[in-house]
């Protein structure tokens, strides 16, 4: 990291990667084409397919998927499309508002317009992203359920990012004290402002594994005028994605430097937000690959799904598919796992020429420290309590 600070029109070089990074979103941006693919949905009329690759379904890979009909299959895939946009309207809520506080963080730097131009035009796409989610999902549980299962009511940038955590009221009340205690202190802290796109980064990187693999479904399609539309709305939002994800890695790795060193207090806060991230990373799930849900939380969920007119199960039935789809190794569990691997992996490749960051952090340890044998173990504890 340089020693001198130094503005971004005398490094012509960044400027530039600034430029053409804001200006290809903005000639490219998709608002308008998820606008008129939410308005247009009708879920009785892609009722019948799939809308991802087929590995990615609810719970693919485990007892339930290989005992389902070819129609409850099809419901599998589209609930996984729902349950995994759920979570991303929950961490894409935190990121308008914090896009917002980065942006008066650098307000008192010369020459940083662009920067607070490019976040604007995110945080509009964001908020067309969150819509066109919001209309698919509440359509399809309305139809198949006649309740939210993994939707919920819109919520604020200080709530649980991880939509089902292992949490309590303590831990929710302490994470909102933390990322309002962020919020405010990046506001007014060019350093920490720009860190924070080190974490966005992380966590669109995490999405971009997933996200890529579900818009190629609609990439690929042999007839992409008659795909379906939720497909279409992966394909749209992971190209704006990518243009964020551009944006994460320019701030966060380069216009960081034209910054004074960190001081020990930055570093401390810097450290203490990407620790959290490894923690909210921790947990990989079995019924939603890509998603790192905490699966305990999930058991009411799944447990809703099975007892509807889809199964059909009974109460012991349904309990007993569950203790052999979360407590066994199953192939999907394994899927999981890797994808929580290369996700930690990729981490730490983007991670690797930040000086600021504790070695814990930079190894990726607390999410490292998770294992198969682990989850099993959290499983076992937990489906006992559940069914008692």
């Amino acid at each position: 990291m340089t020693t001198t600070h130094t503005t971004l029109t005398k490094n012509p070089k960044l400027h530039r990667q600034l430029q053409i990074n804001y200006t290809r979103n903005k000639q490219q941006d998709h608002t308008q084409l998820l606008d008129t693919a939410a308005a247009t949905f009708k879920y009785e009329e892609c009722q019948k397919e799939y809308w991802n690759p087929e590995e990615f379904s609810l719970l693919y890979g485990t007892p339930l998927w290989e005992q389902s009909t070819p129609t409850q299959r099809i419901i599998l895939n589209q609930l996984y499309w729902v349950a995994y946009y759920s979570q991303i309207i929950s961490a894409e809520i935190a990121t308008i508002f914090f896009n917002q506080t980065s942006a008066a963080g650098l307000y008192a730097q010369e020459d940083f317009r662009l920067i607070c131009d490019t976040l604007d035009l995110e945080s509009s796409q964001e908020r067309a992203h969150i819509n066109a989610f919001r209309r698919v999902s509440t359509q399809v549980e309305g139809t198949l359920f006649g309740k939210p299962i993994f939707t919920y009511p819109m919520r604020g940038p200080f709530t649980e990012t991880m939509v089902f955590a292992d949490s309590n009221k303590l831990k929710c009340w302490w994470k909102k004290l933390q990322l309002q205690a962020f919020g405010l202190i990046s506001a007014d802290n060019t350093f920490l402002a720009c860190q924070y796109f080190t974490v966005r980064g992380i966590r669109t990187l995490n999405g971009k594994l997933v996200q890529h693999k579900l818009s190629n479904y609609y990439h690929k399609h042999p007839h992409q005028e008659k795909a379906p539309i939720p497909a279409k709305i992966s394909y749209y939002h992971f190209m704006d994605e990518s243009f964020h994800f551009n944006s994460s890695t320019i701030i966060s790795h380069e216009v960081i430097n034209c910054l004074k060193p960190p001081t020990a207090f930055e570093k401390t806060v810097a450290n203490l937000g990407i620790q959290g991230c490894q923690k909210d990373h921790y947990h990989f799930s079995v019924a939603v690959n890509g998603i790192f849900w905490y699966d305990p939380g999930l058991y009411p969920a799944i447990y809703q799904i099975l007892r509807s007119p889809i199964f059909a199960m009974s109460d012991p039935d349904a309990k007993e598919m569950m203790r052999l789809c979360f407590t066994q190794e199953t192939a999907g569990l394994h899927r999981s796992y890797q994808t929580h691997t290369e996700a930690m992996e990729s981490y730490k490749v983007y991670l690797q020429q930040l000086d600021y960051l504790t070695e814990s952090n930079r190894t990726m340890s607390i999410m490292a420290a998770n294992s198969i044998s682990k989850y099993l173990e959290i499983q076992k504890q937990a489906f006992a309590k559940f069914c008692c």
